[in-house]
């Protein structure tokens, strides 16, 4: 059955399925304008999916061919990737952030064996075991999706409002879940007065239960050492000044005192890097330092694409220990081990 809840001033969120994940759904938002209904988001590129997001639009007495644009919070297939879709519907406009953009074009641009080459060799260099980096190197690479994400055709300019006729709303940039993920302050009184200042879509960078993904987001061929989890911690202190009156996020539910949360995340990841520091008292690799990890279950019960993804999580909160100068490097060996100082 097609949910739709109607958060009043002319906005309403659909939940769009995720096929199996434990997340369940994306919360796509319908926003009225004066061209037409704008989306926050669109949901995973599935069958399921988009007749959900069709039956829901019609539940909101529009459709997907009226879609007049379609704003990006970031460039994950949980989020962007119906957009295309609702595109060849109806002719709307893409809008993401420049450096998802980038992120959208290079994904097309590059054969997926020049990727998959690239993140072998990013796995040996954190220590990962043959047994999983060998399947990276096999023929089953070709079943991989998402390498043709629909290419944004507007760019999102961070402090500046969208284009949206009889709407107020502002483009935050929040890096750190991706390179380019944007909140979308919506600067309106809230519909039932709620103290604060206005609405904010928050995509994946606020949630209400659960703590967004840090990791890594590079270019092959650019060797700029980033720091995902100092760009995160510094987004976040943004969006906590913002105090807006309801946070509408992409994930479970809408909630309030956004400062509240930004504090239990801000804390969270102090407890969790002060916790590594003890793992770093012997020197570790990425790899090996993900294993000691604390996860939402035991590493072996953590799924092959998981312990990929929580590698590059080991390896963000690595680089910003090393860059606040808690910990360092080993030289002289490989794989690469870091310890505590």
């Amino acid at each position: 059955m097609t949910q739709v809840y109607d958060h009043g001033g002319g906005v309403r969120a659909l939940r769009v399925p995720i096929p199996d994940n434990p997340l369940g759904h994306t919360l796509v938002y319908v926003v009225d304008t004066d061209r037409g209904p704008v989306l926050v988001d669109t949901g995973w590129d599935d069958p399921d999916s988009w007749d959900t997001l069709v039956a829901g639009l019609d539940a909101c007495g529009t459709s997907a061919g009226q879609i007049h644009g379609v704003v990006v919070t970031h460039h994950h297939p949980d989020h962007h990737g119906l957009s295309g879709r609702v595109r060849e519907a109806s002719g709307a406009w893409i809008a993401m952030h420049e450096a998802d953009g980038a992120i959208v074009r290079r994904t097309r641009e590059t054969r997926p064996e020049r990727w998959f080459t690239y993140m072998s060799a990013k796995l040996e260099a954190a220590g990962a075991p043959e047994e999983h980096v060998a399947p990276l190197r096999s023929g089953g690479r070709r079943r991989h999706p998402g390498f043709s994400p629909a290419l944004p055709d507007r760019a999102i300019v961070p402090g500046e409002l969208l284009d949206l006729p009889g709407r107020r709303l502002r483009a935050i940039w929040t890096p750190g879940h991706t390179p380019g993920h944007v909140c979308l302050h919506l600067e309106e009184d809230h519909p039932a007065q709620l103290p604060g200042h206005g609405r904010l879509f928050s995509g994946d960078h606020l949630l209400p239960e659960i703590t967004p993904h840090i990791g890594l987001y590079e270019d092959p061929d650019d060797a700029t050492i980033t720091d995902p989890l100092g760009d995160y911690l510094d987004s976040l202190e943004r969006v906590g000044r913002l105090a807006p009156a309801e946070v509408l996020p992409a994930h479970q539910h809408a909630f309030t005192d956004a400062g509240a949360r930004v504090r239990e995340l801000l804390a969270h990841h102090e407890d969790r890097l002060t916790g590594l520091l003890t793992l770093l008292a012997e020197p570790l690799t990425p790899w090996q330092l993900a294993e000691r990890m604390e996860w939402n279950r035991p590493w072996s019960q953590i799924p092959y694409g998981s312990r990929t993804i929580a590698v590059s999580e080991a390896e963000a909160h690595l680089r910003r220990l090393v860059k606040l100068g808690r910990a360092e490097a080993v030289t002289g060996g490989e794989p690469v081990t870091y310890v505590a100082v």
